[in-house]
């Protein structure tokens, strides 16, 4: 099974890809959906721009993808990660595993989303609603930590 994996400027649409993702496929007994959005933190923040490393982007989540659905023998995979400026309650990132089980599928959505914040090219800026523009988002060690949890 070859997961869905893209990398794009444009917004998605949750449940057209939960459709696409399930369509004619009865085997499916669980679908765990996470859809990322940019929040404002504590009322600052207008948009948040994130850059990307083309190409390599998509192979990288394509190397996780691949890695949850052999891990956790998902049936479906899909992972859409946004670039760009985005504001405020827009979504981010998207992904869906989908799997005979639930359990299946909570854990390679969880696995999916845990690697990603921390091994794909990705860099956020913040832009404030004052019109400044804020430094780049610094790594989080909370991030390494739930991902240490699959080792």
């Amino acid at each position: 099974m070859q997961p869905t994996v893209r990398v794009q400027a444009e917004d998605f649409d949750a449940a057209e890809e939960t459709r696409r993702l399930t369509e004619g496929d009865r085997s499916i007994g669980a679908v765990v959906a996470f859809t990322g959005l940019c929040r404002d933190d504590g009322g600052t923040l207008a948009a948040l721009e994130l850059e990307h490393y083309p190409g390599m982007a998509e192979a990288e989540i394509t190397r996780i993808a691949k890695l949850a659905v052999e891990r956790f023998g998902l049936l479906g995979l899909t992972a859409i990660h946004r670039h760009g400026k985005i504001a405020t309650g827009e979504n981010i990132v998207l992904v869906i595993a989908a799997s005979s089980h639930r359990q299946a599928a909570f854990d390679g959505a969880n696995f999916v989303m845990d690697y990603l914040k921390t091994s794909a090219p990705f860099w956020k800026k913040e832009h404030g609603k004052d019109g400044s523009a804020g430094d780049w988002v610094a790594a989080k060690t909370t991030d390494d930590t739930a991902k240490d949890k699959w080792r």
